[in-house]
């Protein structure tokens, strides 16, 4: 359950009772009403869809190799333009691009550096399903002269800032800056995003698990075994019937969980066995898993805490299990019995 909001505030008005409240300076609420300016950018975009010449593919490839979108290229401009001249960024990391793009010379520099995923979920774009914009910020390490990609190598913990940008039905900003998660909803009159879920909560317990089940073949043994249960239903170990949901967008399917419980699993696969994951770390799995967290849920990569993950490399990939706590722990702990029990075997066979 969420506590009901009184009267209307505004994002920008919230900003400013958290920096009263010492819980954002002035640089931050900036870079935070800035990626909301760009979001409602990108909302528009999305909205006009065939209308506005956007759908469809833009001809080229981002850094996985991965057909690009138009909409794509257009969201990734879109946050870099935004982005460069308000003097409260070093540099910025897309998931749509090689490498980090510091702030120009001619601008100002921050100290924060800004990562995202301009349109996730862009594949389904052409057949008007929920898409997002999500993002993480960090702080830049000092005395850094130019920045470079190494300088994003942090661990989720450091992130001072997460959200993402649900283009849906109504268009809605999920924010965390480390204080709870908070859900504004865009009153497209007004042209403002609006308080409309205050202290997020993921209900601890849920009958709801979103996974894509066309890639069971390709799952290792402990997820097979976890699944196996799911499905057993009422009369099998876990005692009670499951659903599942599957929208294959991260954003939508995250902000399911985030308003009424489940837990989203993105599981490591043999069909691709040299990616260690499918979701990228430091684009999807740190921003979602703090938001996750700091609304009482729980997100590893199937052995331990996603936000503790040490990153080796900017677009690096993880397997990802998040939402309802006590959900999470299960799946987690079915992960880590079997791997003890492989260490274990061999030891006795001795």
């Amino acid at each position: 359950m969420t506590d009901a909001v009184a009267e209307p505030i505004s994002l920008t008005r919230f900003l400013i009772e958290e920096k009263r409240a010492g819980r954002i300076n002035p640089d931050l609420r900036l870079l935070v009403e800035v990626v909301a300016r760009a979001c409602k950018r990108i909302s528009v975009a999305v909205g006009k869809g065939a209308l506005g010449g956007v759908l469809g593919d833009a001809g080229t490839g981002n850094v996985q190799g991965e057909a690009q979108k138009k909409l794509d290229v257009i969201a990734n401009d879109v946050l870099l333009e935004a982005n460069a001249w308000g003097g409260h960024l070093a540099a910025c990391a897309s998931e749509e691009m090689d490498h980090c793009q510091p702030i120009p010379d001619a601008y100002p520099r921050g100290n924060y550096l800004l990562l995202f995923d301009p349109l996730d979920g862009s594949s389904n774009i052409d057949v008007n399903v929920g898409v997002g914009t999500i993002f993480s910020v960090l702080r830049c390490p000092e005395g850094v002269a130019t920045v470079a990609d190494a300088d994003f190598l942090q661990p989720g913990t450091s992130q001072v800032a997460a959200g993402y940008c649900i283009y849906g039905p109504s268009t809605m900003l999920v924010l965390t800056i480390g204080h709870g998660t908070h859900a504004f909803t865009l009153d497209r009159e007004q042209g403002s995003f609006v308080l409309t879920q205050k202290d997020m909560r993921v209900p601890e317990e849920t009958k709801e698990f979103a996974i894509n089940m066309s890639n069971q073949r390709h799952w290792e043994a402990p997820m097979q075994d976890y699944v196996r249960d799911l499905l057993a239903g009422r009369e099998g170990p876990r005692g009670k019937d499951f659903n599942m949901r599957w929208i294959a967008s991260m954003v939508a399917d995250v902000h399911r969980i985030l308003t009424r419980g489940g837990i989203f699993i993105y599981p490591w696969d043999r069909k691709d066995p040299t990616k260690a994951g499918k979701l990228r770390l430091m684009y999807e799995a740190n921003p979602m898993s703090m938001l996750i967290e700091q609304a009482g849920g729980a997100a590893t990569d199937g052995r331990g805490r996603i936000l503790e993950i040490a990153p080796a490399q900017l677009h690096q990939r993880v397997p990802v299990f998040l939402g309802s706590k006590a959900e999470v722990a299960v799946a987690t702990a079915c992960h880590r019995e079997h791997d003890a029990a492989q260490t274990a075997g061999p030891a006795r066979n001795n």
